[in-house]
């Protein structure tokens, strides 16, 4: 176009805005903390949700707590409105909540399998009677660790990054190093470039250089390093889970291993995938899953809608009926309940009818696809291999 033909333009009344800054400190008043009293001290349970409800429980990882670890996917909005019917109980190990005062140095913290135990007494001061399990890393193994000693309590788990095996030398190493400099000197660059290696792997600040730069702060300012020096202690020190996969049908029954359905994922990009192959390996491949989720090492934070996505298929192969109402530019909304096999069948019946009455009136109107209220699909077993997405 001739430069002759262009009209000049004034821009006027400009206003920049800029994005609301990312922080990691608790910001949904929702959320009830109570202290609970076990036989190895109290912990900190963060309570969102109605009670009444189906319980979800988690279990953060080194570093991090209930806030810094689950608050922003559990605020995802894919599953908020999964959530609304579910309750869930955030646990944050002794000493791992912010603002947390130093423990004592004589003080003795919980071994893994204490930790663990601590989760009994969680669930008689909330009168649960079982959970659904949803674990990071450390408290990946926390939750498993529980489930081995109380199946009947525990109806299925979603497992992060978790490690199956005890600390081999180098794990041990680096961590028995760490912990040093937490007690003597805080926390320092090399404890730094650890956890965001633990919990990013390699190469994050080209992929997401701001929430890098997030959890550095997080790192540096709201953690306290004699506590988590604890932390790591009683991490290293861990056993293994001692969990085998049975081939043979007929002994797979009293195998030891994790009886429940397990979800088990990482991301291509953690540093504990072999970690989770491994665990998967020892699993009953009949109610496992392994998932590995592409272009990210954290995956709460990185991919959160794949997650949610997994693990409202997960539940949906537990059980749980997932109802969504979507239309064009609307929001999700989820109604899930627990089922028996007889309403099962019904909802599969409704759920069929439900499609063909949307077939049929796509044919007789021309309009957008929609998905009826009415139609509920369950999927028994969703994820049933080894799955890439």
């Amino acid at each position: 176009m001739p430069s002759d033909c262009m009209d000049d333009i004034d821009l006027k009344n400009i206003q920049l805005q800029f994005p609301n800054t990312r922080t990691l400190s608790k910001d949904d008043s929702s959320i009830v903390e109570e202290r609970v009293e076990t036989g190895r001290g109290s912990v900190l349970v963060a309570v969102q949700g109605n009670r009444s409800k189906p319980a979800i429980l988690t279990y953060h990882d080194l570093g991090l707590n209930y806030i810094s670890n689950f608050q922003a996917f559990f605020n995802y909005i894919d599953m908020r409105a999964l959530l609304d019917n579910f309750c869930v109980y955030h646990v944050t190990a002794p000493g791992q909540e912010e603002g947390s005062p130093t423990l004592p140095d004589d003080h003795v913290y919980p071994t893994m399998d204490e930790l663990a135990e601590q989760i009994n007494f969680v669930m008689s001061h909330f009168l649960l009677k079982s959970i659904i399990g949803f674990g990071v890393g450390a408290g990946g193994n926390v939750l498993a660790r529980f489930a081995l000693v109380h199946p009947e309590k525990v109806e299925a788990l979603c497992l992060v990054n978790c490690v199956s095996t005890q600390a081999g030398w180098i794990e041990w190493g680096y961590q028995k190093l760490n912990a040093r400099h937490l007690r003597t000197k805080g926390m320092t660059q090399a404890v730094l470039d650890y956890l965001m290696w633990h919990h990013f792997g390699r190469g994050t600040e080209e992929r997401n250089h701001d929430l890098v730069q997030v959890y550095k702060a997080y790192f540096e300012r709201h953690v306290n390093p004699t506590n988590l020096a604890l932390f790591i202690d009683s991490y290293i020190r861990r056993t293994d889970l001692n969990i085998v996969r049975e081939l043979e049908p007929s002994r797979r029954k009293n195998s030891h291993t994790l009886s429940m359905p397990v979800m088990n994922i990482t991301g291509a990009l953690s540093p504990h995938v072999d970690d989770t192959v491994t665990l998967n390996g020892r699993l009953d491949p009949t109610n496992s899953t392994w998932m590995k989720i592409q272009d990210c090492g954290m995956v709460l934070e990185e991919q959160p809608g794949k997650v949610s996505e997994a693990f409202r298929l997960f539940l949906q192969g537990q059980g749980y009926a997932v109802k969504l109402s979507r239309k064009r530019s609307t929001s999700t909304s989820a109604e899930v309940a627990p089922l028996t096999e007889n309403k099962m069948a019904i909802f599969r019946q409704t759920s069929l009818d439900g499609l063909n009455l949307i077939s049929k009136h796509q044919t007789r109107i021309s309009s957008p696809p929609y998905w009826s209220t009415s139609a509920i699909n369950i999927t028994e077993n969703p994820i049933s291999e080894a799955v890439v997405c």
